[in-house]
């Protein structure tokens, strides 16, 4: 005889078991991801010792990112903050810059750039580096131990994104399995329990993220979630229009739920239910569309490769992953708390996972090429790491679903001749008779004091005890028969215990993939590798070329100063700045500008370069080819005019 199938409060007190454990593993103990975008480069570079002081400080990025009056601090040996803090967009074409004024006449030392934003996928980040004016000295400021987005802040905050991508799944997945699979489990209350509290679980972390956003982004501090300025620049962000978007979706899904779950079961003529199924469908389908792309609105499917076709992408992914884990957890409790779910309701869920498990691997395997982008990331960074872990329970889910759909088309056999599973099920059926039979007994024997002459309404009538005694005998006899029902079938008790273990796969599973959504993606952590490998292959400490060359072409507004900066100042390939100023510090906008590179003692150039303007008094050129170290001579012509212009030079030591 098969032994009995677990009881729902164990199967309910392993999952939360599971939970609990991969929650503190993935999210408590892990520290915070660095995200998509990364610091590049910047102006001056770490460890640069510059002759003069830099009117500026500018960063490099390898995404776009969000940045505010504080995003960029530059602080003096004595930790006191020496810059304008007016940020300025350098930004051009796919280049990602931005820079900070610096008060005039700073002192010899080492000054500390702080900075801290926000990516493009909504995760914040933040580093530190230091230049030297004149010569490095001594400097008393410390940075925080704690990391941006780590700390209590960030554990609560990654627990409300898990709840939230767990209460989407139950909510969009349970309603999508009421609705094509089960249309007559509308009226079933733990069904109804279960999209109801998906729902309530979805609206919640959503609230909580709201209110985290701020001290999240920003100064990791838990009072700060109740700052009304904070939250309100947090609205004025995208994650924020797309949590804030959520919400009112979230009261569309509310209105969708209360018709699925009332007005829908009362319908008795079969055109008004048909009806009824396809406007459910369609505004069903649109509203968990619409909750889906508040995800890929704002986090990795809207920036970086191919972001018009990531995201849609992205939303049918979260939908297939609904369909299948969410339709999953309903037919969990459906088979556990139900006792009549039709057994073609099963087959019409199987056939939907078949198809959710196809779209999930089309579109699984597009993201993988978008955020990993070559072998080497998919083993050797984070995200390549945990894709493959999450694809190794994807593949163990598929093996137990396949164990599933075996049990269904078992399940599904019209008993037509006595088989041992039909003997086994009688001899169960049996044993849950005999055990209704004994708690009728045993509640009987609770009223063998009553008087057998009294009828049974006027006893109920007369004494209160006696009512509740037959009350819970009627529990007893309800209960002993729906155990009956639930355990009578092998093919159903078998069909449990495959669909309980998947859902324990899937819950570690939708862990991995939230620990995944706050992970830099392998393709930009392997770029901004290469950025820093190149800008430090050499053993020799690099010190970039920063001069000025004051200049006077003998025309209206032909005096100033250029000030170039070469970085970082090896042989290979370099970045040329060029500042223009008026005599007063002003930039100055001049027609044409050109620099050449001569190494008269190699017979070498001169190399031409012919810089691009990205702003008022500000060129750059990217690449500049530096081919032998030695004193080379750099000659700058300016153009004030059509005919006013002068050839200015210096000679300096590079590589």
């Amino acid at each position: 005889m098969p032994a009995t199938a677990p009881r729902l409060g164990s199967a309910l007190t392993r999952l939360l078991l599971v939970t609990a454990a991969l929650l503190g593993a993935l999210l408590a103990g892990a520290a915070p991801a660095s995200a998509h975008a990364a610091l590049t480069g910047s102006d001056p570079m770490d460890g640069a010792v510059v002759a003069t002081a830099p009117k500026e400080v500018n960063l490099t990025f390898s995404e776009q990112v969000a940045m505010g009056a504080d995003s960029i601090r530059v602080l003096d040996p004595a930790g006191k903050r020496v810059d304008t803090a007016e940020i300025r967009d350098l930004c051009s074409g796919s280049i990602v810059r931005y820079g900070v004024g610096l008060r005039s006449g700073l002192p010899e030392g080492t000054y500390t750039v702080a900075w801290q934003t926000v990516s493009a996928d909504s995760h914040p980040i933040a580093g530190a580096f230091t230049f030297s004016i004149g010569a490095p000295s001594q400097t008393s400021f410390a940075l925080p131990d704690q990391e941006v987005g780590g700390g209590l802040v960030g554990t609560l905050y990654g627990i409300a994104r898990y709840l939230s991508y767990a209460g989407f799944t139950v909510l969009v997945g349970g309603g999508a399995f009421v609705l094509a699979c089960w249309p007559g489990g509308a009226s079933a209350r733990p069904l109804q329990r279960l999209v109801v509290r998906g729902w309530l679980t979805l609206t919640a972390a959503t609230l909580v993220m709201l209110l985290l956003r701020n001290p999240y982004t920003g100064s990791g501090e838990l009072a700060d979630a109740f700052d009304l300025g904070g939250l309100k620049s947090v609205l004025e962000t995208k994650t924020g229009a797309a949590l804030i978007s959520r919400l009112m979706l979230l009261g569309a899904a509310a209105l969708f739920v209360s018709v699925l779950f009332g007005s829908y079961t009362k319908r008795t003529d079969e055109k008004e239910t048909k009806d009824l199924t396809f406007g459910l469908a369609i505004g069903g389908s649109v509203v968990a569309a619409g909750i889906a792309g508040t995800w890929a609105l704002a986090e990795h499917a809207s920036t970086g490769l191919q972001p018009q076709i990531a995201m849609p992408v992205d939303i049918l992914h979260l939908l297939a992953v609904a369909a299948w884990l969410g339709g999953l957890t309903a037919l969990l409790v459906a088979l556990y708390r139900v006792p009549g779910i039709e057994r073609a309701a099963v087959e019409r869920f199987s056939r939907i996972a078949f198809g959710s498990v196809v779209v999930l691997a089309a579109t699984g395997l597009y993201q993988s090429w978008r955020q990993v982008g070559s072998w080497s990331a998919l083993t050797g960074t984070a995200y390549g790491q945990l894709l493959l872990v999450k694809v190794g329970l994807v593949a163990v889910l598929v093996g137990i679903a396949w164990v599933s759909r075996r049990w269904t088309q078992r399940l599904a056999e019209p008993a037509t001749v006595e088989t041992a599973e039909g003997q086994a099920a009688e001899g169960q059926a049996v044993e849950a008779q005999a055990a209704e039979a004994q708690a009728v007994q045993a509640v009987q024997a609770e009223t063998v004091e009553a008087e057998p002459e009294t009828p049974v309404g006027e006893a109920e009538d007369a004494d209160p005890e006696r009512a509740a005694q037959l009350a819970r005998q009627r529990v007893a006899v309800a209960t002993a028969r729906e155990k009956r029902d639930r355990d009578a079938d092998p093919d159903r008790t078998g069909l449990r215990r495959s669909v309980l273990t998947e859902a324990m796969v899937a819950v570690v599973l939708l862990a991995v993939t939230t620990v995944l959504t706050s992970t830099e993606p392998g393709r930009t952590e392997e770029e901004t590798g290469r950025s820093a490998s190149e800008s430090g292959s050499t053993a020799v400490p690099e010190r970039p070329v920063d001069i000025r060359l004051p200049f006077d072409t003998g025309g209206a507004e032909g005096k100033g100063t250029v000030r170039l900066s070469l970085n970082p100042g090896r042989t290979g390939a370099n970045a040329l700045h060029l500042y223009v100023d008026r005599p007063n510090g002003r930039p100055l906008d001049v027609p044409e500008i050109k620099v050449a590179f001569t190494l008269k003692e190699k017979d070498v150039g001169p190399l031409p370069v012919v810089p691009d303007r990205i702003q008022t008094g500000h060129w750059i050129a990217n690449g500049v080819q530096i081919p032998m170290a030695g004193e080379w001579q750099i000659q700058v012509t300016v153009r004030t005019s059509d005919i006013d212009q002068t050839t200015i030079d210096k000679n300096v030591k590079i590589g």
